[in-house]
């Protein structure tokens, strides 16, 4: 995933993602749906993993102490989260994803 981009669209939740070298992502929220700010923007140590090709299981922990596990199916254009917030809340949402490069 490093050096790639995609954009995310989970319905109430849409982001930017730049995944750089070394483990590290950068997200931006283009619309927060309530759950975070629009805008807002972090930088995390991520993992991901290749299933088969073009087909990802990420996840990462966000300052706030969310945890977010996406698969990521770039060939179909799929994403699949799952968020746990703070508070122990799940939530799943599902949606598209598109490369940004």
């Amino acid at each position: 995933m490093a050096g790639r981009s995609f954009f995310a669209d989970l319905g109430q939740l849409s982001l930017e993602m730049r995944f750089g070298s070394a483990g590290r992502m950068t997200f931006t929220v283009v619309n927060g749906g309530g759950l975070v700010p629009d805008g807002h923007t972090e930088t995390v140590a991520v993992t991901s993993q290749e299933i088969r090709t073009e087909v990802f299981l990420t996840s990462w922990k966000e300052e706030s102490g969310a945890t977010i596990t996406h698969l990521e199916d770039i060939e179909r254009g799929q994403v699949h989260s799952r968020i746990t917030l703070p508070d122990g809340t799940p939530i799943a949402l599902t949606g598209t994803i598109k490369p940004l490069d």
